[in-house]
């Protein structure tokens, strides 16, 4: 868990800072084996997904991150980036509402990390 926090909290913070909007963490470790957790954020158009997108890209590349993996484009709406079992989608609104992951996880508890909002 201790890496996987760290990863999130690189991942949320920088996704805060770059003002995606209704980040949610979900930890899935007791709900699915798809991945132990969902990082969901909503990107404002589509040059914004694209620049949290190649954000995220560069932040994993220069923390050292090896491994992941990554799919959709920003013109696609929805793109999933997926290091070692810590998944981050980010939507355009519509297409988050449309999926819901939180509502289809709604059993899954969140993950509150202090001082991210």
């Amino acid at each position: 868990m201790d890496s996987d926090l760290q990863i999130i909290k690189e991942v949320v913070g920088f996704l805060d800072e770059r003002k995606a909007e209704d980040i949610v963490t979900i930890d899935l470790r007791q709900h699915a084996n798809i991945a132990d957790y969902f990082i969901i954020a909503t990107g404002a158009n589509k040059p914004h997904l694209k620049a949290l997108y190649d954000g995220l890209q560069r932040l994993y590349k220069n923390a050292g991150f090896k491994g992941y993996n990554k799919e959709g484009i920003p013109d696609s709406g929805w793109m999933i980036m997926d290091y070692h079992g810590v998944m981050v989608h980010i939507f355009e609104r519509e297409l988050r509402e449309f999926y819901d992951l939180e509502k289809l996880w709604k059993d899954a508890p969140v993950v509150e990390l202090e001082g991210m909002s």
